[in-house]
């Protein structure tokens, strides 16, 4: 019988309903109180998600007080000789682009006379990356396996610094020091290219947004 009674029970009227929702409101201003703080520190947070993933501009790279102007380079290119046309373009296509990517290249910014051990210390320590083009004549020629060990050895958990591209190597060749990072394979020169420049912008401006 109580069952029926409270399914034929008359219902408030709308005025009524607004009313006891006011009343319930105002008894309990903690809870609202709460749900305000909760749904601002919701906001608050994804608002600063979104600050902290969203892209610096070149503008902020490109500032005078910007942390990319503590080191010479922006990126520093290891090859070996038999791959010199190739290193080439890719150095005139980062250098073209709007960024302006300031790039170490050994034939042309090396100083003449200087010891090759020292020439390569120094292009690792002031470049901000190192883009180590893995070829055959790579593989050949222990100077380029020398300087991959000093980029290693100055930043070896750094990701985004060390930029390995694979051309005309089987992956089995790939070098085993550089196992625990992905590399880029160059088959179409200009997706790579892209590639290449991307992974150091978006390395650039982690940089400037942690240290600002």
């Amino acid at each position: 019988g109580w069952f029926r009674r409270l399914l034929h029970k008359p219902k408030p009227s709308s005025a009524e309903s607004s009313l006891n929702a006011g009343r319930s409101a105002s008894s309990s201003p903690s809870s609202s109180s709460s749900s305000a703080k909760s749904s601002t520190s919701s906001s608050e947070t994804s608002l600063a998600r979104s600050v902290r993933l969203s892209p610096v501009s070149l503008s902020v790279i490109n500032a005078s007080g910007s942390a990319r102007w503590a080191k010479s380079y922006d990126v520093c290119i290891c090859h070996s000789e038999a791959d010199l046309e190739l290193v080439e373009e890719l150095v005139s296509y980062l250098e073209g682009q709007p960024e302006s990517f300031r790039c170490f290249l050994q034939l042309r910014d090396a100083t003449p006379g200087s010891a090759v051990v020292t020439e390569l210390c120094d292009a690792v320590q002031n470049s901000h990356c190192w883009v180590m083009l893995i070829t055959p004549g790579f593989l050949r020629d222990p100077w380029c396996k020398y300087q991959m060990h000093q980029a290693l050895a100055e930043a070896p958990m750094t990701n985004g610094r060390t930029i390995p591209v694979l051309k005309d190597v089987d992956r089995k060749d790939y070098p085993k020091e550089l196992r625990n990072l992905y590399y880029i394979y160059m088959a179409l020169k200009e997706n790579s290219f892209r590639q290449i420049r991307d992974t150091i912008m978006r390395y650039l401006q982690e940089l400037c947004r942690s240290s600002t």
